[in-house]
């Protein structure tokens, strides 16, 4: 099945990727945010942990970059959103978290539009019930429409959820500023 009931230990699968990102970037202004529907209490979704590491400075990135790449990481281009970066597993290097818990890594600068989309639509679900509830049928029947298949699943959701998630994000920008600068 693509979609999953909502599991309890998806905030914990985040904290364990989250705690080998922070040991690696040690030493730089980062946040790490959990997003997506495993990051909202109660949604079912595709059990993919997806994981946005925002920083400051566009000098930044070679840093991080480099220092994902000395934990098996590749970067992936942005997959045509500007300015959040893909990165994907080498498999040169194993790792038992890393490699066990299936997740997506993106990087971003915190100014980036794509990861404030992603913040903005994340909070407003974990906030409002009938909004997850309402998102949470239209990704099953997605998913029912394309039987379940993973690359028509991703077309059509992009398709048809779209105006729904920029419904959301419109609505919730009065209730959620911006992120700044990262501080620590």
């Amino acid at each position: 099945m693509l979609i999953s009931v909502y599991n309890a230990e998806w905030p914990t699968h985040f904290e364990n990727i989250n705690k080998k990102l922070l040991k690696i970037l040690s030493g730089l202004k980062v946040k790490i945010e959990h997003i997506g529907s495993t990051a909202v209490p109660g949604l079912a979704a595709k059990p993919i942990i997806d994981i946005d590491i925002i920083y400051n400075k566009s000098s930044d990135f070679e840093y991080i970059k480099n220092k994902l790449a000395i934990i098996g990481y590749y970067h992936n281009g942005n997959q045509d959103a500007t300015g959040r970066e893909v990165f994907k597993r080498s498999g040169k290097i194993d790792d038992e978290v890393l490699d066990k818990i299936a997740h997506h890594l993106y990087v971003c600068r915190y100014d980036c539009a794509e990861l404030h989309r992603h913040i903005l639509f994340r909070n407003y679900l974990r906030k409002y019930a009938i909004a997850r509830e309402f998102y949470e049928h239209l990704k099953y029947e997605i998913a029912k429409e394309v039987k379940n298949d993973r690359k028509l699943y991703a077309s059509n959701k992009e398709l048809k959820a779209n105006s729904f998630i920029n419904y959301i994000v419109e609505l919730s920008k009065s209730e959620h500023p911006p992120f700044g600068k990262i501080e620590r």
